[in-house]
Order: C-alpha cells, then structure tokens, then sequence
C-alpha cells in the first residue's frame, strides 16, 4: 500500500520546484533546477536528465547534480534505447530498483559498491506522443515504491516547462536564420509547384493572419494543381488572384466544398473579401481574394461571422439562435485563432501550451462535431454561431 502521509508531503514539494521553474524558457536552467532539487529535497546522491536530440536518435545529458555534476564522460551522449536510459526512452516505462549493482545492465558494478548506490529511479519525460528526454535519480538509500508517483508528477510538471522552452528556443533559431528571413512573394513561390507565382507591386509587411490566409490559400491552390496566381499589392489592400482547370462540373462542385468554404470565413474575418465562380463554360475557376492592409481591416467586435451556403460565394447570418455549445472555453478559443489563419505552433505560442496540447484540443473538437477536417470543423463552428 502506498503511504499517503509521505505522498502528501512529496506532492507539496514538488509543488515548490514547480514554481521555482515556472516562467523559465530555458531548457538547461529548468533541468538544473529540477535535479538540485531532486538531491537537495529528495536525499538523491545524484540526479541526471538528458533531453532528446532533434534527430530523435539519441539523448544529451544537460544537467547533473549531486555526486556528480559534469556533463562529458561516458553517458554524456546515450543512443535511444541503449543502457538503461536510453530503453526508458524508447519504451517509455518508468523503473526503479534497489538493488542496482544486483543488476544486469549496470555497464560498471564495482562502481556502484564503491559509491554505496543502492537505488535508481528512472522516468520519461513526455509531452503528448513525443519523448523530450528521461529523468534519472540515484540513492545511497533505498527508494520508497510511491517515489515513482513522485517522479510521476514531477516529470509532468517539468515536461511542460521544457516542452515550452524548447519551442522558445527552436523558434528563435529558425527566426534568426538566414535563410528564414525571406518575403511573402518567396514563401508562396516555393509552395506553388503548378504554376509560376507572378507579382504585382512593392511588397510590404502584413498582419501575420493575413500571411497565414494567404500562405493557406496558396497551399489549396496547389494541390488543385492552379495554372495561374498573381499576388498584387494594391493602395489599400492584398490581392491574390488564380485559375484553376477544371474538366467537370463535379470537380467544380469538389472544389466549392470545406476547404474553400474554410478559406472564405478566414478571409470575410479578417474584413476582406472571397470571390469563387465558375468561367469559361465551366471549365475553370476564377479565385479572387482581397484583404484589407493592417489599419483597415474592420475591429473584431464588427467583422461578421459568416455561414457560407452552397451557392458560390454567398455570405449570410444566421436568423436562428443558436444550439448548445457543446465545445469547451479552451475548445472555442482554439478554433477562434484557427479562423485568424493561425497555426499550431502559432496558437501554442499565443496560449502559452503545448503544440500537441492544441492537437489534443482540435482532435476533441473534431470528434465533437463529426468534423472530418479541421477545415470543416471551422465551417460547422461557425455556421452554428459557436465561435
């Protein structure tokens, strides 16, 4: 039976290094802190983390305490699923013994005797479906069986710190990259493989949802294969202008479908406007997207939630009221930054979680509303007026 008392009182500590890491984007500090307290409050002769590398491949240890406190050696670097830290990390299953030089996969037994190490305690750090990295506690003593649910919470806890961080961190070195810096016309240009993007104008900084919209276009456009895009800046506002062939009417009926309906919400939301309709004897499809520059886009409180019909390019408002909101606060909020044109990574960065935290909450949303897409889930949230 597990003993509560102790438990109780463990949870209040871990409590503490909680806080001690909370507001830290620094993956290194929030390990440090995480294995001084390990020894400092826990009694650990030494604590160890090692964090996964970008190649998912092996782990680097950044942070040691206690008996030890450099970060070279023999297990500075640990392949996945090599010793027993790298196996915690491929397996994902929390361990701990009390007789670690009894044990077969110890790499040096005499130096466990030495040092009098009786315990080992090892747990995964993971933040969704992803490993960050593993946890590991050493001890003259022997380890309580409830230390796991210590270790349990603490790795959550600490998960999510890192995972935050590490996204911080990548983020920066990918916005002061060279190679990151590059203008819209660029972006769209590498992801319009059908066709040559043509460019009117000087081109000017735009609102980030604005970007997004546009970038979310020209993805769409793309993938129906589109035999001409123009992007214009105008006086007041972004154009962006396509033909896409289309043999059938049921193609065209395809295209009118989820995903442009999605696009047209964005768009309408960001004061501007969506034209879909069928030229040339219904062979093609002319596109024709306006967004207003930063500054003349209408404020929030007046933009209009659309519900699209199936008519092309008809916007309307509903004249019913509106269901039972089936979707959470945390649910609404997402969607409302999906209708923004933001992505994950955007609205984890807005919302201070997780990027696989917002998956979660998409994949909910999903599931509520028998969406099959989040494309469609965006076009059913709004037609019932629920975000």
């Amino acid at each position: 039976m597990l003993n509560s008392a102790r438990l109780l009182c463990d949870f209040q500590q871990v409590n503490k290094i909680g806080q001690s890491i909370s507001g830290c984007f620094d993956p290194g500090v929030i390990a440090h802190r995480v294995t001084d307290a390990l020894v400092e409050q826990f009694d650990c002769a030494f604590a160890r983390m090692w964090l996964i590398n970008p190649d998912q491949r092996s782990l680097t240890l950044v942070a040691s305490s206690g008996l030890y406190t450099h970060l070279n050696g023999a297990f500075a670097q640990v392949p996945m699923g090599a010793y027993k830290v790298g196996k915690i990390a491929q397996n994902r299953v929390p361990f701990l013994s009390n007789c670690l030089p009894d044990e077969t996969w110890v790499k040096d037994r005499d130096w466990a005797i030495a040092n009098r190490i009786q315990g080992f305690a090892g747990y995964p750090l993971v933040a969704g479906d992803r490993v960050v990295g593993v946890l590991a506690t050493f001890s003259h003593e022997t380890m309580a069986p409830e230390f796991l649910e210590v270790l349990q919470l603490l790795c959550l806890t600490a998960t999510i710190g890192l995972d935050a961080a590490i996204y911080i961190q990548q983020s920066r070195l990918l916005t002061s990259s060279p190679a990151a810096i590059t203008t819209l016309s660029d972006q769209l240009a590498r992801i319009l493989q059908s066709t040559r993007l043509m460019l009117v104008g000087t081109e000017i900084t735009l609102e980030s949802a604005t970007e997004n919209v546009l970038r979310r276009a020209t993805e769409l456009l793309n993938q129906l294969n589109c035999d001409y895009c123009r992007l214009t800046y105008g006086r007041e506002q972004v154009e962006l202008e396509a033909i896409v062939a289309t043999p059938n009417s049921a193609q065209n009926e395809a295209v009118q479908q989820a995903e442009f309906q999605a696009l047209q919400l964005l768009v309408t939301y960001l004061g501007g406007m969506f034209q879909l309709q069928p030229g040339s004897q219904n062979r093609v499809l002319e596109i024709l997207l306006q967004i207003p520059y930063q500054g003349q886009s209408l404020p929030p409180s007046k933009r209009m939630k659309p519900v699209i019909d199936n008519s092309v390019g008809q916007v309307t408002k509903p004249d019913i009221a509106p269901p039972h909101q089936p979707l959470s606060e945390r649910e609404q909020e997402i969607m409302g930054l999906l209708s923004q044109g933001m992505r994950d990574r955007q609205i984890s960065k807005q919302l201070h979680i997780s990027e696989s935290t917002v998956k979660f909450h998409i994949n909910n949303t999903l599931t509520k509303l028998q969406a099959k897409n989040r494309y469609q889930a965006l076009y059913e949230a709004t037609k019932r007026d629920w975000i």
